[in-house]
This record gives C-alpha cells, sequence and structure tokens, in this order.
C-alpha cells in the first residue's frame, strides 16, 4: 500500500512550546581550556541560541558550576538575552544531579530538553545521559558545546548520539524554531538574530534586504 504524504511536520522536530533549553557553564574558566571550537565562535553560537530561545519564548534554565568561587560568571552574551534572570549555581558536574535545576525541569514540565555549553564531555553528557535514562527526548546544539580538544568533543556527541540524543546547530535551532516565513509575527525577529549571530547567512540576508528589499517569505 503507498504512503501518502502531507503537509505536515515531523514528530522530532521542535517547537517553542515542547522543551526546556538548558544552557550549562558558559562561564570564563570553562571556555579558557576549550579548544574544539574557537572562542569566538562559540560566544556567536551561544549567542545566536540565547537569543533565539527568548525570542520565541522558549522556557529557559541557566546553570552555572562554582560561578564565585571558581568559574567566574556567564557570558554576557547569554545574561543579556535574559535580563533579571536567576542563575542557577551548582557544585555537580552533572547538572541532572543538582536539586534546584530538577526542580525547575519538573516545574517547566516539559518533554524534551536541548542542551548546550561547555564541556560537552562532561556537563553535557552528565545531563544528556541522565534525562534519556529518566525518558526525556534529548537534542544537544553542538556547535554551541564546547571541550578541551576536538576528540574530546567528538567522542562526546558520539557518545550521547549512540544512546539516543539528536544532534543539531546553533543556526538549525533558529531556523527550526521559525520553520516558516510566512509566521510573520517573528518574521523580522528571526532574519534579525541572523543577520547578528548567523555568520554568511546573515550578511546574505543583510545584503538582499539592502540591495533589493528582498523577503524570505
Amino acid at each position: 500500500m503507498p504512503l501518502t504524504a502531507t503537509p505536515t511536520p515531523g514528530a522530532k522536530l521542535l517547537t517553542p512550546q515542547d522543551h526546556t533549553l538548558v544552557m550549562i557553564d558558559f562561564q570564563s574558566q570553562m571556555a579558557f581550556a576549550t579548544h574544539s571550537i574557537e572562542a569566538v565562535t562559540l560566544r556567536n553560537n551561544a549567542a545566536l541560541v540565547a537569543n533565539a530561545a527568548a525570542g520565541f519564548g522558549v522556557s529557559t534554565i541557566l546553570t552555572t558550576v562554582a560561578e564565585k568561587s571558581f568559574s567566574g560568571p556567564m557570558f554576557d552574551e547569554i545574561t543579556a538575552a535574559f535580563p533579571g534572570q536567576a542563575m542557577l549555581d551548582r557544585s555537580s558536574m552533572n547538572t541532572w544531579e543538582d536539586a534546584a535545576v530538577i526542580r525547575r525541569i519538573n516545574e517547566i514540565g516539559k518533554p524534551r530538553i536541548v542542551l548546550s555549553g561547555l564541556w560537552t564531555g562532561v556537563c553535557i553528557v552528565g545531563p544528556a545521559l541522565s534525562a534519556l535514562d529518566q525518558g526525556f527526548e534529548v537534542y544537544v546544539i553542538a556547535d554551541a558545546c564546547g571541550d578541551v580538544s576536538t576528540e574530546a568533543h567528538e567522542r562526546a556527541m558520539d557518545r550521547m548520539v549512540q544512546a539516543g540524543a539528536q544532534p543539531m546547530t546553533a543556526l538549525q535551532y533558529l531556523l527550526e524554531l521559525q520553520r516558516d516565513w510566512a509566521r510573520t509575527d517573528s518574521y523580522e525577529m528571526t532574519t534579525g538574530i541572523a543577520r547578528r549571530f548567523g555568520g554568511a547567512y546573515g550578511l546574505g540576508i543583510a545584503y538582499a534586504k539592502t540591495m533589493f528589499n528582498a523577503h524570505e517569505g
């Protein structure tokens, strides 16, 4: 019997309402030893994710480890997107073992968890495997994560994917939340974020709008 296609999105695609974004340990001390991705690119991608989540009203948890005693504050690019939001500071390397974070996860009550942060092999693997074990769907924004080496980052991503996590990128996250240029209420916000943080794609948007008044829709 032939399959019948319908113009409906796949169930695995994210929407702004169906997940909790957890941004983990984007802090100076963690960034100093990160070598799998350049610091400028990491900060840009983290800002893209944060602004996308804030703009679309995604439930977001910001968490740090030993902020005052060792690791320092979270990147300004992230906190600026969530003015006034409290950081949940932890002692545990595995965010999923922190009672305050889990209390907030349960208060939000979303079935999907999206992770980004430092380092991939410790502070992302821990909550990813723990959340999967408890029945959550897990997505990892690979280029908004980093580790002490490319090998460490890639093996961590392999381990999470093999366990069932779904990898994606920062720009993919933004565009998946928009998903249709006919959604005019978020069009300017999405293209604005892409222009600021979307690299060559953002330059292309700026060029097309300036030179031809072009419009995706």
